[in-house]
């Protein structure tokens, strides 16, 4: 069975393997649309919504380092938005894209947050998808306690009820059918087994970032300011421990031309497939952007 995408490798500045899957016809009338992951997230997270939008776009979906099927750093350090935001930058030269519609889930809104200050110019709109310049202590808290550190389940069933456990208070309606296709996008596969699809030094940055910020986390609030003249839609989970209903009132005050929508029963973060999300993405790419 053919796939919904091709395969797109390239390589960063610093010499990595990185890997991408690249939906739709490279000469769709729309303008081009790349979705990046939240921390320990690949393109998998995208697959629906991708393809969705790919009768319209080319629909590019890349594995950050450490993520997926692209290379792992040596060193921790080089976790950081920062380098995953020139990532970013050499995909678009690879695949030929001077210009995007930008998809960002948790870390990826933030490299889109930083992409806005750095390059304004390479984005035509902007969705940030449960984030914001400003993060909620206690989501933070709850991701760094388990990313890097949790033990890989040994089936399939139990990676779907681990997940479950975990994550029942953020997605109280899921089905069971729907938690395993959610650890079908979390784990990777390895001899039938699931394995963990990123390098667990992303946790020990995270932590080593908290540890050297002494409790405060810094805010995105000038790179937000940069997203000022750009269409951009945020979608926050109604139960979201991340992005605060107050947040999202204060970043409508930055840009009042600033589209919102809340996805109903979901916490951090939304999949993007909720019949209100898609309805308001539709909307928003159908107001003259793309």
């Amino acid at each position: 069975m053919a796939l919904p995408y091709r395969e797109l490798f390239y390589t960063s500045q610093d010499g990595l393997r990185l890997f991408a899957r690249d939906y739709g016809e490279r000469t769709s009338p729309g303008t081009p649309i790349i979705c990046l992951p939240g921390l320990t997230r690949n393109s998998k997270d995208f697959e629906s919504l991708a393809v969705h939008l790919s009768a319209a776009h080319r629909v590019i979906c890349p594995d950050l380092r450490g993520r997926g099927r692209s290379g792992y750093c040596e060193n921790w350090s080089d976790y950081t938005p920062a380098h995953e935001m020139m990532d970013t930058l050499d995909l678009m030269g690879a695949a030929g894209v001077a210009q995007a519609i930008f998809i960002g889930t948790s870390r990826g809104g933030l490299i889109v947050m930083a992409l806005a200050a750095f390059r304004p110019n390479v984005i035509k709109a902007a969705i940030l998808n449960d984030v914001g310049p400003e993060l909620d202590p206690r989501g933070i808290q709850r991701i760094a306690g388990y990313v890097g550190v949790m033990e890989t389940p040994a089936t399939w069933d139990e990676a779907a009820v681990k997940l479950r456990m975990m994550n029942e208070r953020e997605f109280p309606n899921l089905s069971s059918e729907d938690w395993r296709a959610f650890s079908r996008r979390t784990f990777a596969e390895e001899n039938g087994a699931p394995k963990l699809d990123y390098d667990p030094k992303i946790g020990t940055a995270m932590r080593k970032g908290m540890e050297a910020a002494k409790g405060e986390i810094p805010t995105l609030w000038p790179q937000f300011k940069a997203l000022a003249h750009m269409p951009v839609l945020v979608v926050r989970g109604e139960y979201s421990d991340l992005l605060t209903a107050e947040i999202v009132a204060r970043m409508a005050e930055e840009h009042p031309a600033m589209k919102t929508v809340v996805a109903k029963d979901r916490g951090h973060a939304p999949f993007l497939d909720e019949p209100e999300v898609l309805a308001a993405i539709d909307d928003f790419l159908a107001t003259g952007i793309a």
